[in-house]
């Protein structure tokens, strides 16, 4: 049992990487620490176990939501110090870290997604360890899906109220953005789409979505339809190679999130 932190977690070795099991609930909150993180002579121990611990908590939505406060509460530490761990995996290009804003361009939110993405970081090192999947994975997986296909149904067929929850302003510019790229397809047109196309506009217009609330939404100045199509496309045919491999692909969205991002900011 590993004691560093003020709730219990159990080491289990598997191939290069190491596994950390929360006692209390063993099928959904795992944690990874990947070979290239656990050698990796920049890193201070505490910022390998909170890599861990990230990767643990961001199990369930496909990022880790915590604010320093409550990690620093799990570490015995302090919150800047949680702050200053974060920012060098941030620099390390470990983690990812997205800040949400509302209206009033205050932080409402920090996400930070595990940076595991070989099409952006050209990081070989195995995510996946084939133990940890199932149910905890379909329980991510399907989690997203809804997100996703909710906000299609919102935007495409007007039903209900927005699910996201975003603000008034952030409605009208995320909508703005979608007509600029002329992404406002009608019930009626659709019809004709594949489902693969439908499943392609899905996830773009999440991504869309996500990035216009966060503090990168400037990068949206730079996006075209062909580049979001492009990256798209690129993602499927990574996943379809890494498929059955130590780099397989578990969460797309994310992936091609992240993957999005990082095309846009080498976009000149």
């Amino acid at each position: 049992m590993f004691t560093h932190l003020n709730k219990p977690f159990w080491l289990i070795f598997f191939g290069g990487d190491i596994l950390y099991v929360n006692e209390e609930s063993k099928i959904g909150y795992y944690a990874v620490i990947p070979s290239t993180v656990l050698f990796n002579e920049e890193l201070k121990s505490n910022e390998k176990l909170l890599y861990a611990v990230i990767t643990a908590l961001a199990n369930k939505e496909g990022y880790c939501y915590a604010s320093n406060n409550y990690l620093a509460d799990l570490f015995n530490s302090k919150a800047h110090t949680i702050s200053n761990w974060i920012s060098h995996l941030n620099k390390l290009n470990f983690v990812y870290v997205d800040l949400i804003r509302n209206n009033k361009n205050e932080i409402i939110q920090r996400r930070i997604y595990i940076n595991d993405i070989p099409y952006v970081t050209k990081m070989t090192y195995p995510y996946t360890i084939k133990m940890s999947e199932g149910m905890s994975q379909k329980r991510q997986d399907n989690n997203i899906n809804i997100k996703i296909d909710r906000l299609f149904n919102y935007i495409i067929k007007k039903e209900s109220e927005n699910p996201e929850n975003m603000t008034s302003v952030q409605e009208v510019k995320f909508m703005e953005i979608l007509e600029k790229l002329e992404l406002n397809y009608t019930e009626e047109l659709l019809k004709i789409f594949t489902e693969d196309n439908i499943e392609k506009l899905k996830i773009i217009i999440y991504a869309l979505k996500d990035l216009s609330i966060s503090n990168r939404s400037i990068l949206l100045n730079r996006a075209t339809r062909e580049k979001l199509i492009y990256v798209y496309d690129n993602c499927k045919n990574k996943q379809e190679e890494y498929q059955d491999t130590s780099k397989e692909i578990n969460n797309f969205f994310e992936y091609y999130y992240i993957s999005l991002i990082k095309e846009l900011e080498k976009a000149r």
